[in-house]
């Protein structure tokens, strides 16, 4: 389908505002308070600020991160111009890159620091603390990853499907039922001449 940039831009500015939410409510009603328990100790809602990149990782690093975050979101417009026909499973998953990595770089942009709320944990093992920007990016990370597995999947299917199609004509036109269309006896008299009739 044709590439659509209102698609594009507007679902992402939706990811962008509810990233955004979020991280205010969390901020507003959590910080300095116990977690909060959704479901269990599988899902609960605890305040904390990253320095580093998704899910606390080179948290220590002296290094504008925010770089990552405007990399990512120029590289997804820069794949958008550069595909004017793009499949829409692939177009939803630019959309989620953009809106996550935009929503993250505003918080880096401000503070320096991003602000995660969202804690899981199973039988004692507990997940880095991340934000809905995170899964933003790894939602339209894996939405991309399968488009471009069913698309590569679909150009090969049609690639052996062409070259099978040559030889099925060729058989049609040639074969066991006599030969190509056009074709005289091969021994037989010139037109308008008997075997005994002698030349004129």
């Amino acid at each position: 389908m044709k590439r659509s940039y209102p698609l594009l831009l507007g679902l992402a500015a939706a990811l962008v505002a509810v990233d955004q939410w979020t991280k205010h409510w969390a901020t507003a009603h959590l910080a300095f308070a116990p977690s909060r328990h959704v479901i269990g100790d599988l899902v609960q809602l605890t305040y904390t600020r990253n320095s580093g990149i998704a899910f606390g990782l080179f948290a220590d690093m002296h290094f504008p991160l925010w770089a990552f975050s405007a990399l990512a979101s120029v590289i997804v417009l820069v794949l958008a111009s550069r595909h004017p026909v793009m499949s829409l499973g692939r177009q939803l998953a630019l959309a989620f890159i953009l809106g996550g990595a935009i929503g993250n770089l505003i918080d880096r942009a401000a503070t320096g620091e991003v602000v995660d709320f969202i804690y899981l944990q199973w039988n004692g093992h507990g997940f880095p603390v991340f934000n809905v920007a995170d899964v933003c990016v790894n939602v339209g990370v894996a939405l991309f990853a399968l488009a471009w597995t069913r698309e590569s999947e679909g150009q090969a299917s049609a690639t052996s499907t062409a070259g099978a199609a040559p030889e099925s004509d060729a058989h049609e036109a040639g074969g066991a039922d006599g030969p190509a269309a056009g074709s005289g006896p091969a021994g037989g008299p010139l037109a308008g001449e008997g075997a005994d009739r002698p030349l004129a």
